[in-house]
Parts: C-alpha cells; sequence; structure tokens
C-alpha cells in the first residue's frame, strides 16, 4: 500500500519537472528567436555577399542610415531653435523695456496670449490717461492744455515755425492724423448701436464742428470731436483715443569718430574784428580740443583782406596749425557763392562740410553732434541755434556786460531757438555736390539757405532738424540796406526785431517813461509820509 503511493508520488513529481522542462523550453525559444528586423541584419539577401563580410557591409549601411537620420533630425531641432529665437526676439522687441515697469508680462510659447497681454497693455494707457477722471497736477505749468481744430484749420498754442496761432495744417502727417480721427468718428456715428436696426441719420463730415485733442508723450493722444444733432441744440460729441505702444529697439549701432574731419567754412567781408573773436573761440575749441579740424575762409574784397590773413597766420605760427585754406574773391559779397566755393575748392576724399558764420560759437560737443548726425548718403544735419539778444538790454541794469562765455546761457530772457534759420548746417561733399549746391543767382543777405533746405526735403535724404545746446549765434547790429529785394527786406527787419529783446523786455523798453514816472510818484509818496 505504500509502495504503490510512493510510486504514484514519484510519477506526479515526474511529470511536473517533464512539463516545467518543455515550458522552459519554449520560454528561452521565444526569447531568443531574432525579430524580423533583426532577421533583415542577419540573413542576407539572396544577392548579397555571404560570410564575415556581408554582415559587415549590412551593419554598415545601417550604421550610415542611422547617422543621416540623426544629422536630419539636429537640422530640423536647429531649424526650430532659430525660429523660436527669432519669435523670443519679436516679441521682446514688442514689449521693450516698459513691460517691466507698467507690469505688462508677454507669454513667449503662446502668440494668443501675447496678443491679449498688449490689448490689456492698450486699455490700460486709456485708463491712465486723463480721459475718464481728472488727473492731480502739481503747478499750472504741468497743465497739458488742447489745441482745437476744423475741418480746415488748427488753432494751436505751441505756433513753431509758422509762429500763426491759426493756420491750415501744413505738416501732411498732422493733416492725416485729423482727417483720420473725423473719418473713424463719423464711421461711429453711423454703425448700429447694441442691436438698434432702427433707421436714423446719415452723418458725413460736413456734420463736424470742432474738435480738440492732445497728446501725453507716455500715453497717447486724446480727441473730443463735436458733431451735429438730430435737433438744433443736440449735438453728438464722440472721444477718441489712440493708445501708445511701448518703445521697440530698431537699430543698436557702433559710430567711430575718431577719423571724421569737419571742414568749417567760413564766407566773409570785412569785420576783421569778429573773425578775430571767431579765431579766438577756435583755436580753443578746434586746435587745442577737437584737433579733427580743417577751416576753409573764403573772404570778399580787397578792405580788411589783409588783417583777416594775418589773423589766420599769426594762428597757425602760434599753434603750428596748417589746415585751413584762404581764398579771395574780388566780387560784391554773396554767403551762397562764398559757401559752394569753398565745398567745391576741397580736393581730398569725401569730407563732412560744416557751413557756418564768422558771429557763430560751437563747442566740442556741437562738433560731435555734426558728425553723429551726418551720413553720406543718408542724412543731413540742420541745427536750430540759441541766438543771443542784444547784451546791452540784457545786462543793462549790471554795472558791466560779462565776457561772451558767460553770457551763453539758454534762458528765455538771454536768447530765443532760432528756428527760421537754415544757414547753419552740417553736410558731406559727396551730398551738398549731388544736390545741386547754392542757387548762385540769389545776391546779398538770405534766400539762399532756404531754397538748400528746401531741395533737401524734396530728396530722399534723412533731414535731422532739432535744437543743439552747443551752438549759439551771436548779437551783433543788422543794418538791412535798400539793395535788398522787398521780401529780403521784410525777412532781414524781422530777423532784425527778433534780435534786439525778448517780448517782455521789449514792452518795458516801450512803457519805460511810465515806469519811471510810475517810481517817481511811489518816492514822493515815501517822502511824504516821512515828513
Amino acid at each position: 500500500m505504500v509502495r504503490r503511493g510512493l510510486l504514484s508520488w514519484i510519477s506526479r513529481v515526474g511529470i511536473t519537472l517533464v512539463c516545467l522542462c518543455c515550458l522552459v523550453s519554449v520560454l528561452y525559444m521565444l526569447a531568443c528567436t531574432p525579430r524580423a528586423e533583426d532577421e533583415q541584419l542577419l540573413v542576407p539577401h539572396v544577392n548579397s555577399p555571404t560570410g564575415k563580410e556581408g554582415y559587415h557591409a549590412i551593419l554598415q549601411e545601417r550604421e550610415e542610415e542611422h547617422r543621416n537620420y540623426i544629422t536630419s533630425l539636429k537640422k530640423q531641432i536647429a531649424q526650430l531653435k532659430d525660429e523660436l529665437q527669432e519669435r523670443s526676439e519679436q516679441l521682446k522687441n514688442v514689449q521693450g523695456h516698459y513691460s517691466d515697469a507698467l507690469t505688462v508680462t508677454f507669454d513667449h510659447a503662446s502668440p494668443e496670449k501675447t496678443q491679449n497681454d498688449l490689448l490689456d497693455f492698450l486699455h490700460s494707457q486709456v485708463n491712465k490717461a486723463e480721459v475718464h477722471n481728472g488727473v492731480k497736477v502739481p503747478t499750472e505749468y504741468a497743465a497739458i492744455p488742447f489745441d482745437s481744430f476744423t475741418l480746415q484749420k488748427v488753432y494751436q498754442l505751441e505756433t513753431g515755425l509758422t509762429r500763426h496761432p491759426e493756420e491750415k495744417p501744413v505738416r501732411k502727417d498732422k493733416r492725416d492724423e485729423l482727417a483720420e480721427v473725423i473719418e473713424v468718428a463719423v464711421e461711429a456715428l453711423n454703425s448700429p448701436q447694441d442691436g438698434n436696426n432702427t433707421p436714423k441719420r446719415t452723418y458725413s463730415s460736413s456734420d463736424f464742428i470742432e474738435g480738440i485733442y492732445r497728446t501725453e508723450r507716455d500715453k497717447g493722444t486724446l480727441y473730443e470731436l463735436t458733431f451735429k444733432g438730430d435737433r438744433s441744440q443736440e449735438f453728438k460729441r464722440l472721444v477718441l483715443f489712440r493708445p501708445f505702444g511701448p518703445a521697440v529697439k530698431v537699430k543698436n549701432e557702433k559710430l567711430n569718430m575718431a577719423n571724421v574731419l569737419v571742414n568749417i567754412i567760413v564766407p566773409l567781408a570785412k569785420r576783421a574784428d569778429k573773425f578775430q573773436q571767431f579765431m579766438h573761440n577756435f583755436r580753443e575749441v578746434c586746435i587745442n580740443q577737437d584737433k579733427r579740424i580743417h577751416l576753409t575762409v573764403v573772404y570778399f574784397g580787397k578792405e580788411q583782406a589783409q588783417e583777416v590773413k594775418a589773423i589766420l597766420e599769426n594762428t597757425s605760427k602760434a599753434v603750428n596749425f596748417k589746415n585751413f585754406t584762404f581764398i579771395q574773391l574780388n566780387e560784391e559779397f554773396s554767403r551762397g557763392k562764398g559757401l559752394d566755393i569753398g565745398a567745391r575748392a576741397w580736393k581730398g576724399s569725401n569730407v563732412l562740410l560744416f557751413f557756418c558764420d564768422v558771429d557763430i560759437y560751437f563747442n566740442v560737443e556741437f562738433l560731435n553732434s555734426c558728425r553723429i548726425n551726418t551720413q553720406p548718403g543718408k542724412r543731413v544735419f540742420y541745427p536750430v541755434l540759441f541766438s543771443q539778444y542784444n547784451p546791452a538790454i540784457i545786462y543793462g541794469h549790471h554795472d558791466a556786460i560779462p565776457p561772451i562765455d558767460q553770457q551763453l546761457v539758454i534762458k528765455k530772457d538771454t536768447g530765443f531757438w532760432r528756428d527760421f534759420g537754415f544757414g547753419m548746417t552740417c553736410q558731406y561733399r559727396s551730398d551738398f555736390i549731388n544736390i545741386g549746391g547754392f542757387d548762385l543767382d540769389i545776391k546779398g543777405w538770405g534766400g539762399e539757405d532756404v531754397h538748400l533746405y528746401r531741395k533737401y526735403l524734396h530728396s530722399n535724404l534723412i533731414v535731422i532738424r532739432t535744437p543743439v545746446r552747443g551752438l549759439f549765434h551771436l548779437w551783433h547790429e543788422k543794418r538791412c540796406v535798400d539793395e535788398l529785394t522787398p521780401e529780403q527786406y521784410k525777412m532781414c527787419m524781422q530777423s532784425k526785431a527778433m534780435n534786439e529783446a525778448s517780448h517782455g523786455q521789449l514792452g518795458m523798453l516801450v512803457f519805460r517813461h511810465e515806469i519811471e514816472a510810475h517810481l517817481r510818484k511811489q518816492k514822493q509818496k515815501i517822502i511824504v509820509k516821512k515828513s
């Protein structure tokens, strides 16, 4: 009985071991059987080489395919990185340096979110501007006034060069700006509102009555436009706002002006004393400090010519200065002709020209501005200089008139920006020649500089026109001779009136007798009270 049970147990164990061995064999075969793609590597094609060489060739082929695939992936990754970098730069430019200050954050990974952020920023500009609510202003000088306009005229406080408080917009950008605003307002009036499709009148620009606008430089321009209403004494008012976006970088240039020579051209007739004063400043600024200057003097006539030449030669000997040219013409003075001859007399490579007068004072900072703001074939520089009032009037209440260098202070009582003058200019000789130079038919005082300025305005060159702090017109008595044409004589007299003193100072001169009478009465009252 025991023996039969033992045999039965042994037979079960044997069967179990056989089944386990079979299972292990099956698993081994499954694990060790090569995959289909590996079989392609291990089993050579019918016409392929056999043996070790065949397998080696197949392995090299597969390795080459993998290399090509990896190279292709690297190129795609590089392209994607470049595109991502470009998009990031574009978004950074839009964001600008204002993004942190204005708590505007653009998500570079989401263009849609970036657009929404930009819209939020523009709306925030509206909210910050004085549109819905007033803004506290510290003084009356900080308040920003409005200008007003109609379809034909603009009424402005800052009159600029035209000096007209009422004018037709001369500048195209201002005309286009106001025309666009009126057009947008008319479209808004004629568009359906709140789903109301009931018939209504159609507005046009002829219904526009007047508008006011002002610009806050860091926020935008606010417009309020008034149109005729449906009935008498009814009006429609539309408020529009043109928000300013953040600053965007356009260029980042390195300017090397170390070797840029400036040829200063001075036309002259007589006035040897003024030339002596000019050379004193020239010696200090150009010879001792800047050291990259050539001086060309074009002298008209014979009177005082030897004195002027002597001043040049003495300066040359004193400081070993050889970079000057003296040209003498035995004919009537013509500023335009003198500058034209001086510019064409230069025989070297293309040079930067500074057209100057003998009664001009400048410093090293201006010479750098002259270089920085000009570029051959691209830019010309027309600085607005500060013109000095008559020192005898400005300092009449002083014991003595201070030296010139102490007089050159930019204040409303000492002078004015000479925005009607275009005589002092920096431009490369090639641009001057290509534009046609001066109109040599103009004689005497004035007019030639305006003609040249207009030529540049009509060209494709960029004209840089800006006030500069280092360029002064020294006061001198102006004489308007009878030989001038009526237009020239009028220009001369206007310039003479503006040169003397400020509006307030001239008023004090006109009413000085009344002022003196008032002071005498006050003194008499004081004497009576004391007695």
